[in-house]
């Protein structure tokens, strides 16, 4: 016991590693960034495609309200739609695993004990290993739940929990776009937006870099250009609408 006890204690703790800090679930930071990247993305390429077309100021700001109302919405319930759906597949499974180690132990028992040879562990301890794990039926199905199905229990994610950071994380993107018209007239405003929106994803593209550790620059610069990409298009059906219909 002293033993284990004066090796952990030998372990160094660098607070820099991502395991040793508390951010959160992946699939929270993943809801983060998507929602902030799809509400900028997508109310930029709207608004600046209305303002080209248009030339209305308050269609514009009307416009923008709409799409952020409407889509962060959209996005969370879908979001908890998907999410909900996956857990509940994952929850199925584990029904059915728990229901076979019921069944068959035997086999399942010998079925984890060939699992951890190919992972590598020498038979004679993989025997052994499986041998405690199928006493403990807790322990038994983690174990199968892990190995066979991919599936961790205790870290299922939260549909709640997810559709509100994607509702959230939209309405704050989204608003970044839409913010200068409140504040500038057109055509202004539409460069003020378009600047504006680009620097934000690109500081977005920075901060995932903090915890891929990608370099900064690259993630940054990722970002930038493929939103880029929907600004574009967005004047150019803007410009196309007005040439064809106003």
């Amino acid at each position: 016991m002293l033993l284990c006890f004066n090796v952990f204690m030998s372990i160094e703790f660098n607070p820099n590693y991502i395991h040793h800090q508390n951010h959160g679930s992946s699939s929270s930071f993943r809801e983060l960034v998507f929602g902030m990247e799809d509400g900028m993305v997508s109310t930029l390429g709207a608004i600046t495609g209305i303002a080209a077309a248009t030339g209305n100021h308050f269609t514009v700001i009307l416009s923008g309200l709409v799409i952020i109302s409407v889509e962060s919405i959209s996005m969370a319930v879908g979001t908890y739609l998907s999410t909900k759906s996956v857990k509940g597949i994952d929850q199925r499974k584990l029904e059915e695993e728990k229901t076979e180690l019921n069944k068959f132990p035997g086999e399942e028992k010998e079925e984890l004990k060939e699992m951890y040879i190919i992972d590598g562990w020498p038979k004679e301890l993989a025997e052994e290993m499986a041998g405690v794990a199928s006493k403990d039926k807790k322990l038994f199905l983690q174990e199968m739940a892990y190995r066979e199905l991919g599936i961790v229990p205790e870290n299922m994610e939260n549909p709640f929990k997810n559709a509100i950071v994607m509702l959230f994380s939209y309405v704050l993107g989204g608003a970044i776009p839409v913010a200068s018209y409140f504040f500038m007239g057109l055509p202004v405003a539409v460069f003020v937006s378009i600047g504006s929106t680009l620097l934000a994803l690109f500081s977005l593209g920075v901060y995932t870099s903090k915890f891929s550790k990608r370099n900064w620059f690259k993630a940054g610069f990722e970002m930038f250009v493929l939103a880029s990409i929907a600004s574009v298009v967005g004047y150019i059906v803007g410009q196309i609408v007005e040439k064809m219909f106003i």
